[in-house]
């Protein structure tokens, strides 16, 4: 609208003019509607950019192109009626030149505008305070000079110059050709060249129209226009020779990125979850672009396994042979602190290879590969590169080792995390009190070596007359320990429920534990049967260690000493021959000691064991105290005696004491 009302009035005073009457417009109306038309033109093409905000460079600059082809396609249209009309008296006339002029005006405008705003784009690709300053500047002086078209103001050619040095003092800023590939320079520099062609094209055709015509609107001198072309073309013709000139460096820029990103592929290969696997094949991948490698493998030491690329196995195999072969004399550097070869390469002529490198993969300490690298040219490997690849291997083995302490770390936590659970489901297989009645109390104590153990202790109130009562302890300790010990409590309340004597307990839980131990194992237990009706105790030892009975009548402690193989030692009949069941008559006052070998064989600093005697003497003198308190003796003599340290085995007491 703003190009329409500027032709209409343009042409409208040229129409008075040349007739000496008055159109009614001012003179100077021209040169505001032109202000609005330039305004409108950069709302618009700033709005286009800000919307393509996620155009690369070569695309902003592909917008440029088209712009400026559409714009020279119309023009030349226009000129083309030169060729139709040159002759006629319609193509000279006044009106008709003018109106083509102002077309011409109006696509040079847009043109210069469109490009104005991407070269500001490309000016502030990597802004600062100061740049946006001196842009905010120059851009308002540069749309101020549309001002001085109204009106001669003398030494406004001065301003123009001030304009002019603005512009070049902002054209300097080319950050964004660094972030080019060699690839998307080419397409610049064609795209610039033909950026330039469309100004050049545009500036003769207006110079063309002033020069041949005298009577064209004052707007065919405008100082914007040419302070915006001066701006514009001189933008492209620094930006031209600044990527022509970073061309021959472009390639080492890549090659240095491609490194650093290849590093980075392989220091993260551990954070992604990748195998050692995955990280051997990084590495070789990574080295093969790095050195533009002919072929390349890697050897694995402990596996003998191969990653190849662009050879085969049997290749790899014949190559090695000619090596050896071939008698090569190899450069080799030493580390200066550790013995370890860092890098070998040199010539060699092995079929179609020229040149060769390789590096041990080392893995704390361990050497547990070699990288092989081949090329088809002679000294095919610079120190630059050499050290690269140096530097990938080294960082390669950091991964491989970092994956396998992240590994074992899991396999820790998940060890914990599974005796945790495990000792949780023992607690609850261990009794939290056990069957006391009116003619006896009972105190129980136990403590795993490990998170969970081998111990175990409970009784069964077979009826109100007779309880059940047994001690037990797995061999071993740990998880496989409280597996046995889980199955012992089964066996123990399946046979208990059945009153049967404690012969026939020990014979069955001999059957039935044999059928889930490992020929390695066995179960020791002590099993008693106390009948509160006749006052009598019967039980029966299964390779455990005897048990402690302490009479107050005779104020003397003892052992039971009945004979007794562990479960799972003999698994077959011929077991009930080594079983013994004993019965006795207790007493009010009498107590009765079960425990576990962890007591007896707890050991001091000087590797003495606590022994069978001191327990015997502790009962006897804490015999006359409650159940609970002659428990409590035992224990912290046992860990005074070990000065507070902690037990080697698990250990476990149950005392009774008969009221």
């Amino acid at each position: 609208m703003a190009w329409l009302s500027l032709s209409v009035v343009d042409i409208t005073n040229q129409f008075s003019a040349g007739n000496n009457i008055d159109s009614g417009f001012h003179d100077r109306l021209p040169n505001f509607l032109f202000l609005i038309y330039v305004i409108a033109l950069f709302t618009f093409y700033k709005a286009r950019v800000a919307v393509a905000d996620r155009l690369n460079l070569i695309e902003l600059l592909w917008r440029i192109f088209v712009t400026g082809m559409l714009t020279t396609v119309v023009s030349l249209g226009i000129r083309s009626l030169d060729l139709v009309f040159g002759g006629t008296q319609l193509i000279k006339n006044v009106l008709v030149v003018d109106f083509l002029f102002l077309i011409n005006l109006g696509l040079l405008t847009a043109f210069l505008i469109a490009t104005f705003v991407v070269w500001k784009r490309l000016i502030l690709y990597q802004k600062n305070k100061r740049l946006l300053v001196s842009w905010s500047i120059f851009e308002y002086i540069l749309f101020g000079s549309i001002l001085l078209d109204f009106a001669y103001i003398p030494g406004k050619e001065y301003f123009q110059i001030i304009v002019v040095a603005m512009g070049l003092i902002v054209s300097v800023n080319m950050k964004w050709v660094a972030f080019l590939s060699f690839k998307q320079k080419w397409k610049s520099i064609l795209l610039l060249l033909l950026t330039l062609l469309y100004l050049i094209y545009f500036y003769m055709n207006l110079a063309s129209y002033r020069n041949s015509y005298e009577f064209l609107s004052i707007l065919s001198n405008s100082m914007f226009i040419r302070s915006a072309f001066v701006f514009t073309s001189s933008y492209a013709i620094f930006s031209l020779l600044v990527i022509v000139f970073n061309l021959p460096t472009t390639s080492v820029f890549e090659q240095k990125l491609k490194e650093v990103v290849n590093f980075q592929r392989i220091s993260q290969s551990i954070q992604t979850e990748k195998n050692e696997e995955q990280v051997l094949e990084i590495l070789l991948e990574s080295a093969v672009r790095t050195v533009e490698a002919t072929a390349a493998w890697i050897e694995v030491k402990s596996t003998d396994k191969l990653f190849l690329d662009k050879i085969s196995a049997d290749k790899v195999h014949s190559v090695k042979s000619d090596f050896s072969a071939a008698g090569l004399s190899f450069r080799q550097k030493i580390q200066s602190n550790e013995n370890k070869k860092t890098g070998v390469y040199g010539k060699v002529r092995v079929e179609e290879y020229r040149s060769v490198a390789y590096f041990p993969i080392w893995v704390n300490d361990v050497q547990e590969g070699m990288l092989y690298l081949l090329k088809d040219v002679r000294d095919g490997f610079s120190k630059e590169l050499l050290e690269i690849i140096e530097t990938f291997t080294n960082q390669a083995g950091i991964s491989i080792a970092n994956f396998r302490m992240l590994n074992e770390a899991i396999a820790t936590e998940r060890y914990k995390e599974e005796l945790k659970i495990a000792k949780q489901v023992q607690a609850k297989l261990l009794p939290v009190a056990l069957a006391s009645n009116n003619h006896f109390n009972i105190s129980s104590f136990t403590m795993a070596a490990d998170e969970v153990g081998g111990d175990y202790y409970d009784s069964y109130k077979i009826s109100e007359s007779k309880t059940a009562l047994i001690i037990a302890d797995v061999s071993g300790k740990g998880t496989s320990a409280a597996f046995h010990m889980a199955q012992m409590k089964g066996v123990f309340l399946a046979l208990s429920q059945m009153d049967v004597s404690p012969t026939e307990f020990v014979e069955r839980s001999n059957l039935a534990i044999s059928l889930g131990l490992d020929k390695t194992s066995f179960v020791t237990i002590s099993y008693f049967v106390i009948d509160t009706t006749f006052k009598t105790i019967v039980f029966a030892r299964a390779g455990h260690v005897p048990s402690i009975y302490y009479s107050a009548s005779e104020k003397t402690a003892s052992y039971f000493k009945n004979k007794g193989l562990g479960l799972g030692i003999i698994r077959s009949a011929n077991f009930k021959e080594h079983v013994q069941q004993t019965s006795i008559t207790y007493q009010p006052g009498d107590v009765l000691v079960l425990y576990t070998d962890g007591i007896t064989e707890a050991q001091n600093k000087h590797q003495e064991e606590f022994g069978y005697d001191r327990l015997l003497r502790l009962v006897e003198e804490h015999s006359t105290k409650d159940d609970s308190i002659i428990q409590e003796k035992i224990i912290e003599a046992v860990y005074a005696f070990c000065d507070n340290e902690l037990l080697e085995d698990d250990y476990s007491l149950v005392v009774v004491k008969f009221k």
